[in-house]
């Protein structure tokens, strides 16, 4: 089953038990340029604890309560560090059990949806993690003031 759902109050606990899938909209720019505030919904898939998720796109919970959907970035004696795409230092750990789904699919602004596993998917994912990061200190800052000028246009 497949339910549109606000991350930031909704019992994530009870969406999986509904179904292995479910789809919410992008909130923050901590994703940037892969996902994009307010334009992309994302589904995501319960995940399997004993699957390999190295590199992948999850979601966990941090010591805040706040529900995240980052990049793995690594895993060590079963914790996991993870960074937002658009987060150039900042690193988040956790358990490997307190991931609770990894991205399946993006959906565009356009209604197009392109599968997390496809080529294209990862062409984009190699081009940005392989980019220097000083050039993508400069490219998350004209993306965000972008992605801010769009959200005042469409208010």
């Amino acid at each position: 089953m497949n339910k549109r759902v606000d991350i930031a109050t909704a019992d994530i606990t009870e969406l999986l038990e509904e179904g292995a899938t479910f789809k919410i909209v992008v909130r923050g720019y901590s994703m940037l340029p892969l996902l994009g505030f307010g334009r992309d919904t994302i589904i995501l898939r319960r995940v399997d604890h004993s699957e390999d998720i190295s590199g992948r796109i999850a979601m966990f919970r941090n010591d805040n309560g706040r529900i995240v959907v980052h990049r793995i970035i690594g895993i060590n004696g079963g914790i996991v560090s993870l960074r937002g795409d658009g987060n150039l230092y900042q690193v988040e750990q956790c358990k490997r059990e307190e991931i609770i789904a990894v991205l399946e699919s993006v959906v565009r602004e356009s209604g197009k949806e392109i599968s997390c596993t496809s080529r294209r998917w990862h062409q984009m994912e190699r081009l940005w993690l392989s980019t220097p990061l000083w050039m993508r200190r400069y490219a998350l800052a004209i993306l965000r003031r972008v992605a801010d000028f769009r959200n005042r246009k469409q208010r």
